[in-house]
């Protein structure tokens, strides 16, 4: 073999693969970063309208977690193939339901709306990562495929806070985010044109690398930690803006968003990176910490640094998470007998479902959100003490993932 033609295809192949990983991030930041995280940011706009109370609100997030559990395990079993169809159907529908939270209606509107939504970004990132796994066979370009969920949850905040400048009600920044979602969609429709990989795609070259049992995590214990991981970032990420309004002063609250995106879009990453380097059970405990330190932080303190240290911590480790458990789960998905990620996004889904409902209860009980994100970060220490036993029982082969 030829070294300099072999290299001078991989660099080839590499290039095209780069663009489609750019592709599907961008799927990701408008069916997940806008289609499911800018309610969060747009949430306390709606109860400031009367369009939403806390209790009303809480179902509606719910019912987007319960939507995207949904649709995740409908779309679970497609193949390949149905990959670029599942992007485009992610990425039309979240537009659709960007639009129909204008919609005037019954209080029970817009939990309709969000159950859709989230049905929506689940069908997209099965189909983004469906993408990327399987069709490109780039497991290495995860993180930057979840970055875009990040950059997402950046853009549409700062969009967010002109309107909110410009002396817009909550109808008319729904309408501007769905006039965002649906240039995107027009930019990469047409990226998702082939329904396999191309003749010059070859698989990646590189080192398989075996861990030692103590570096990897049995089946079992992944599928629990991520489940918890799922109730346990899901306060923040869900009421954040809400629950820092009156500590910030002059500043509005969706730059605290902002600054949570912004923090999510380095840390995929980063957490790659670390788990490559030492083993899953060691870079999902340490994110899973790290994530319920920033919980617990607007407990121990209501100052603004407080609250901002709280964004960048979360921020920077929930995608992470899912970047660490999704490249653990490929690894052991041979071994066994159903479909861990079905599962894996199930058990997350539920989590998130649990999440704001509890949330509302002890909100109600307690006048406060001191209960629901001190019952969170012990989920999380749950979640980081498993990890610590969670050690499967033989030695795993991974290949392009680096320690698993």
């Amino acid at each position: 073999m030829n070294p300099l033609s072999s290299g001078s295809a991989d660099t080839s192949v590499a290039g095209w693969s780069g663009r489609q990983i750019l592709v599907i991030a961008v799927v990701l930041a408008v069916a997940m970063g806008v289609g499911r995280f800018a309610f969060t940011a747009v949430y306390p706009v709606m109860v400031q309208d009367g369009l939403l109370t806390v209790r009303s609100g809480s179902l509606a997030a719910s019912a987007n977690y319960a939507g995207y559990l949904i649709g995740a395990i409908a779309v679970s079993r497609l193949g390949p193939g149905a990959a670029g169809t599942l992007c485009r159907l992610g990425l039309l529908g979240t537009v659709l339901t960007l639009l129909a939270m204008v919609l005037p209606g019954e209080p029970v509107t817009p939990i309709v709306v969000r159950f859709v939504a989230g049905a929506a970004s689940a069908v997209a990132l099965v189909g983004a990562s469906t993408w990327l796994f399987q069709v490109l066979d780039r497991p290495a370009g995860a993180p930057m495929m979840f970055a875009g969920v990040g950059a997402g949850i950046l853009a549409s905040s700062e969009l967010i806070a002109l309107g909110k400048l410009a002396g817009w009600h909550s109808p008319a920044l729904w309408l501007l985010l769905a006039a965002a979602g649906a240039c995107l969609l027009l930019a990469v429709w047409r990226g998702f044109g082939a329904s396999a990989r191309p003749q010059a795609a070859v698989k990646a070259k590189t080192a398989v690398q075996a861990i030692s049992p103590g570096a990897a995590m049995g089946a079992w214990p992944l599928i629990l930690v991520y489940s918890l991981a799922g109730f346990g970032y899901i306060v923040t990420a869900t009421y954040l803006p809400l629950f820092v309004k009156q500590a910030l002063g002059s500043v509005d609250p969706v730059q605290v968003w902002a600054v949570f995106g912004l923090g999510a879009i380095p840390s995929c990453l980063l957490w790659h990176r670390v788990q490559r380097r030492w083993g899953t059970r060691i870079a999902l405990g340490s994110n899973l910490a790290v994530q319920g330190v920033g919980v617990l932080l607007p407990v121990l303190s209501r100052s603004p640094a407080a609250f901002l240290l709280s964004a960048v911590l979360v921020g920077g480790t929930f995608m992470g998470t899912a970047t660490i458990a999704m490249s653990a789960a490929r690894v052991v998905a041979a071994q066994l007998s159903f479909n861990i990620l079905a599962v894996m996004t199930a058990g997350y889904g539920i989590g998130q479902i649990l999440g704001p409902l509890m949330s509302d209860l002890l909100f109600h009980r307690y006048g406060g959100f001191e209960a629901p994100l001190g019952a969170a970060s012990a989920v999380l220490a749950v979640a980081v003490a498993l990890c610590a036993y969670g050690r499967s029982g033989a030695a795993v082969s991974t290949s392009g993932m680096g320690a698993s």
